[in-house]
C-alpha cells in the first residue's frame, strides 16, 4: 500500500507529521480515528481528525482535530431514500 506523509493541526497531534495510508484514488481518509488506551482500568479515548487540503507546501492534505470527535457521513448514493 502506497503512503503520504499528512500533517496533523490541533488535538494531541498537533504538529506531527505522520505517514497516512491512501486510497486506490491517492487521498487519504476523509476521517482518522487516533484510539488512545486508557491506563489502569480506565476506558480508552478516540480523537478524530478531519481532511482537509493542505495550504502550506509541506503536505498536499492536512487533518484537522474535531473536538467533538464526530465522523462525516457516509456516501450519499442516488438509488438511496433522502431523510
Amino acid at each position: 500500500m502506497r503512503h503520504e506523509e499528512t500533517e496533523f493541526v490541533g488535538g494531541p497531534l498537533d504538529g506531527r507529521v505522520l505517514e497516512v495510508m491512501v486510497g486506490m484514488t491517492g487521498q487519504p481518509p476523509r476521517a482518522y480515528s487516533v484510539p488512545v488506551p486508557g491506563a489502569a482500568g480506565e476506558p480508552g479515548v478516540t480523537y478524530v481528525y478531519h481532511r482537509q487540503p493542505g495550504t502550506s507546501r509541506r503536505t498536499r492534505w492536512v487533518f484537522v482535530y474535531d473536538p467533538e470527535g464526530k465522523r462525516p457521513p457516509g456516501p450519499r448514493w442516488p438509488w438511496s431514500k433522502r431523510p
